[in-house]
């Protein structure tokens, strides 16, 4: 068996404990978020935004889009990005629960803003399970 991380980050130059937690989940959405905008773009969607995020105070976010794309059609996409290591437990598309899809909604909607003539849009959750993507179109409604 191999270990990551030897000593547990002292004296290597390495975050420990809940830092280097972070920063690997960090990485691993990251990684899920370019895997979902591959898949997305194969299928014809146009990259428009990308970590659209709404403050809620200095410190403190009120919601965040991870991919905003354009479908060939004109449709504006808000595209929730989620991964799991496994599909335990219902996998990564059973964390969009409500409280995030509010969330979501609410980052949508402050994008819009700036919109005289919103186009038509719609929320897509793309769920990344042990490295494989499933794209859900239309996973939830705004109201």
């Amino acid at each position: 068996m191999v270990k990551e991380g030897g000593s547990g980050g002292r004296g290597t130059g390495r975050p420990s404990g809940p830092a280097r937690a972070a920063g690997a989940t960090r990485s691993a959405g990251e990684a899920a978020e370019t895997l979902a905008l591959a898949l997305l773009q194969r299928a014809g969607l146009r990259l428009v935004e990308r970590n659209y995020g709404v403050a809620r105070g200095p410190h403190a976010r009120a919601g965040e889009v991870d991919l905003i794309m354009r479908d060939r059609d004109g449709t504006l996409v808000f595209v929730e990005v989620r991964s799991r290591a496994t599909a335990a437990h219902g996998g990564a598309a059973a964390t969009v629960g409500a409280a995030k899809q509010r969330r979501i909604v609410y980052a949508a909607q402050h994008y819009l803003l700036r919109w005289p003539s919103p186009p038509p849009c719609r929320f897509d959750v793309v769920a990344v399970d042990a490295g494989e993507a499933t794209w859900m179109r239309a996973a939830f409604d705004a109201a």
